[in-house]
C-alpha cells in the first residue's frame, strides 16, 4: 500500500483539519474531549494533573439504565460493539478447520488455545473470497472487507469502497467521542478505510494510545514530538479524579459501586503496566536469531515482544468501549505479506508459508501463537461485567485474515471467526460449515444485520450479495 505524502488533509464532512493517521478514522475532526452524551447521565471524572484536565470516562452503570433505547443497543440498554481482529498471512486448513458440525464440533489444533470461549465462538469454515485473486494478499483483504476488488495494483493499490468497520461506524459512529479506533501491533497499516484513497492508519504504540483516551500528556495526532519523558513518573489519573469517584460513589448501588471499583482497579493496573514498559523497554536487539543471517528477514532486527504489546492493546481496547468511547474498532495485529519473526521461528512469517515444507509445523506454531493472543484478547472483553454478562456477550468480534492457505493464497476456505454474539445478535457455540463454497459476503451481511445497520447487499458485480447465513441469524 502506496502511502499518501499529505500528513493533514480538510474532512470535507465536517470542514476540521485533521491528520491522515488520526486514530478516530477519516470521520472525525481532532480527538474531541472527553464529554456527557446528550440526553443521558453517561459523564466522566475529571481532574488536574500538572495543571492540565484530565478526564476519566465511566464504565455503564445501572445508574444510567434510564437512556433511551436505540436501534442499535441490547435489550439491558447497553450499546452492542463492533470489533475487526485481523492477521496476516492465513492459515493452514487442514489445521484449522474444526470437527463436527453445528452445536457438537470440536476445536482443531490451531484453534485449542480459544477452548476457555467455545460456547461464545463461532467457526465459519468452506467460504471464498468471490474477486479475482490478481493480487496476493490485497485482493483477499479487499474482497474480504468490501466485496469489491482492489483499484491498483501491488505497489498502489487502494481500496474500492468503505470497509465494513467503517460502514458499520458511518451508522453509529455519532453517538461516541470516537467514531472508530484503528489499532496496530506490527503496522499501522491497518486495512480500515473510509473509501478510494482514504485509508485510517492506526496507532502502535500502547503509551500513545492511552494518552489519547485519557489526556494526560496528550501528543499532537501527526507530529513528531518525542513523548514526554517524565510521563512515565507522572500522578495517577486516579489520583486526580478521587474527588469525584467519592462523590459518585454516594449515589452508586451495590451492584454499581463493585463495576466502578473493577473498572478503576483496570485502569490502575493498566497505568502501571504501560509506565514499566516505558522505564524498561524490551530491547528488540538482544533477541535477533544468531544463527540466521539478517537478509533472511531484511525488515526484523529482532523478534517483537508482540504478545506483550497485543495485550496492552487490548486492554486498552476493552476500556475505550467499556467506556463508550468508541463501538467500532480494527485491532490488527500484523499486516498481510509480513515478514514479522515469531517466537521460536527460523525465519519470517510470510518466507516460511512458502519454503516451509511438509505439514509446515513452524507455520501451524505461528497461527496458534496468533490465536492464543485472540484469546487474550477475548479475556480482556470478558473481563469487563456488564449488565448480566460481560463486555464481550454484548460485542460481535470478527477475526480473520486475507488468506487461508498461505503457500497458494487461495481465497476458499477462508478463516473466519466470530465471537460474543452481539446481545444474542448471532448465534454462537457452534461450527457452520458450507460445503459449497459460498460468497464469504453472507457472512459480512449478517455482521451488518446483527449490528442494526440496514443494508439491502454488500460487495459489487459478481461478489455482490444480498442475504446473510441462515444459521447465523438464528432463522
Amino acid at each position: 500500500m502506496k502511502k499518501p505524502s499529505q500528513r493533514w488533509i480538510k474532512d470535507p464532512r465536517t470542514g476540521l483539519v485533521r491528520p491522515r493517521g488520526l486514530v478516530p478514522g477519516a470521520r472525525g475532526g481532532p480527538l474531541p474531549a472527553a464529554r456527557p452524551l446528550a440526553g443521558t447521565r453517561r459523564g466522566f471524572l475529571r481532574g488536574v494533573v500538572r495543571g492540565s484536565l484530565v478526564t476519566l470516562a465511566l464504565p455503564w452503570l445501572e445508574i444510567f439504565a434510564g437512556r433511551r433505547a436505540r436501534a442499535d443497543t441490547c435489550d439491558n440498554g447497553l450499546p452492542k460493539r463492533l470489533v475487526v481482529w485481523f492477521w496476516g498471512n492465513g492459515n493452514r486448513p487442514a489445521s484449522w478447520t474444526p470437527t463436527g458440525e453445528g452445536d457438537s464440533w470440536t476445536l482443531s489444533e490451531e484453534l485449542a488455545p480459544l477452548a476457555a470461549f467455545q460456547d461464545r465462538l463461532t467457526v465459519c469454515s468452506g467460504y471464498s473470497v468471490k474477486v479475482d485473486n490478481i493480487s496476493p494478499h490485497w485482493s483477499g483483504a479487499a474482497g474480504l472487507l468490501t466485496g469489491q476488488q482492489i483499484e491498483g495494483d501491488d505497489d498502489d493499490w487502494t481500496m474500492a469502497s468503505p470497509t465494513i468497520d467503517q460502514v458499520v461506524a458511518d451508522a453509529i459512529g455519532g453517538e461516541t467521542a470516537y467514531a472508530s479506533m484503528q489499532v496496530g501491533v506490527q503496522t499501522d497499516e491497518v486495512l480500515s478505510y473510509a473509501g478510494p484513497n482514504a485509508p485510517n492508519y492506526g496507532e502502535t504504540d500502547p503509551t500513545n494510545l492511552y494518552q489519547r483516551l485519557f489526556g494526560d500528556g496528550f501528543r499532537e495526532p501527526g507530529t513528531d514530538t518525542e513523548p514526554d519523558p517524565k510521563l512515565g513518573y507522572r500522578r495517577r489519573v486516579l489520583d486526580a479524579v478521587m474527588e469525584d469517584v467519592r462523590s459518585l460513589q454516594s449515589e452508586l448501588g451495590a451492584a454499581d459501586r463493585i463495576r466502578l471499583e473493577q473498572h478503576l482497579e483496570g485502569v490502575a493496573a493498566l497505568e502501571d503496566r504501560l509506565r514499566k514498559l516505558q522505564e524498561d523497554p524490551p530491547d528488540l536487539a538482544s533477541c535477533v536469531r544468531a544463527d540466521a543471517p539478517a537478509e533472511s528477514y531484511p525488515d526484523v532486527d529482532g523478534r517483537p515482544q508482540i504478545q506483550a504489546i497485543h495485550a496492552a492493546m487490548s486492554q486498552l481496547v476493552a476500556m475505550s468501549l467499556a467506556c463508550d468511547q468508541t463501538r467500532v474498532v480494527t485491532l490488527q495485529i500484523t499486516r498481510p505479506l509480513n515478514s514479522t519473526l515469531f517466537p521460536s521461528a527460523s525465519d519470517g512469517h510470510h518466507a516460511l508459508t512458502h519454503n516451509e515444507g511438509g505439514d509446515q509445523p513452524e507455520v501451524n506454531g505461528i497461527t496458534t501463537y496468533l490465536m492464543s493472543c485472540f484469546a487474550d484478547f477475548l479475556g480482556a472483553l470478558d473481563a469487563v461485567p456488564e449488565g448480566d454478562g460481560t463486555l464481550l456477550d454484548n460485542t460481535i468480534v470478527l477475526a480473520c485474515s486475507e488468506t487461508s492457505e498461505g503457500r497458494t493464497h487461495s481465497l476458499d476456505e477462508m478463516p473466519i471467526l466470530l465471537a460474543g454474539g452481539g446481545c444474542g445478535s448471532l448465534v454462537t457455540g457452534r461450527h457452520v460449515r458450507s460445503y459449497t463454497s459460498e460468497n464469504v459476503g453472507k457472512i459480512m451481511v449478517s455482521v451488518l444485520r446483527a449490528m442494526d445497520v440496514n443494508v439491502a447487499s454488500w460487495g459489487a458485480g459478481e461478489s455482490e450479495v444480498d442475504e446473510g447465513v441462515t444459521e447465523l441469524e438464528g432463522l
